[in-house]
């Protein structure tokens, strides 16, 4: 076993002993999870929550009902999740390519394999690799690693990237270590979000306390 995929499975194994499961992604629907990873953009989940919660009040949370909104009317309802005019428009772009391309039916687009549908998202304006990815690991279940910036944080801070490691090198860290497992890589995106939220934070990092002490 190399050393980086040792590390890995060794900080897998100890943040789900502090944490247990996550149960990732919180989204009844695929469709809500495609939502949720939109608007999560620049915000916390907290705001994007109150922002599906609008949507779910009004009965909008459907791709039909969304697509037929203008673009301020969607806007209004989701401002809590903040940015909310940008993050209308890229809800609209979604939509847009959904039924331009596949007649508004989310089981054809999420139907297609990995790499031609993170390829497509990629394609659609406002959609970049972590949404991306997000999407197609939470909501078509296939095993693409999601990177944020706790990913980056955690790992660069235990030296196994460099802080100013691009995305894809990051994610290939897992992707060539630990083999290609949907169910893995959600549960180990979400410990990592657990562990860089509470722990392994940007400013005063709580290091004495973190489930990954005995690495550093």
């Amino acid at each position: 076993m190399k050393k980086e995929e040792a590390k890995l499975k060794a900080f897998y194994s100890a943040m789900f002993n502090a944490f247990g499961p996550q149960g990732w992604w919180p989204g009844e629907t695929p469709f809500e999870v495609i939502i949720g990873a939109i608007l999560t953009q620049n915000t916390s989940w907290s705001n994007v929550e109150k922002a599906i919660a609008n949507l779910k009040k009004e009965k909008l949370l459907t791709p039909k009902r969304l697509h037929a909104l203008k673009a301020g009317e969607l806007a209004a309802h989701i401002r809590p999740a903040g940015y909310f005019n940008v993050k209308a428009k890229r809800l609209k772009n979604f939509l847009d390519r959904l039924f331009e391309k596949h007649g508004g039916n989310l089981s054809r687009l999420l139907k297609k394999d990995a790499p031609a549908l993170r390829e497509e998202l990629l394609s659609i304006n406002g959609i970049g690799p972590e949404t991306a990815d997000s999407i197609v690991l939470y909501a078509a279940n296939h095993p693409e690693f999601v990177v944020d910036a706790y990913t980056k944080r955690i790992f660069s801070r235990h030296k196994l990237v460099k802080i100013d490691a691009g995305y894809e090198e990051v994610k290939s860290l897992f992707t060539e270590n630990l083999g290609p497992d949907a169910q893995v890589f959600n549960e180990y995106h979400a410990l990592i979000v657990r562990t860089g939220k509470y722990f392994c934070k940007n400013r005063e990092p709580l290091c004495g306390s973190c489930p990954l002490k005995a690495y550093l």
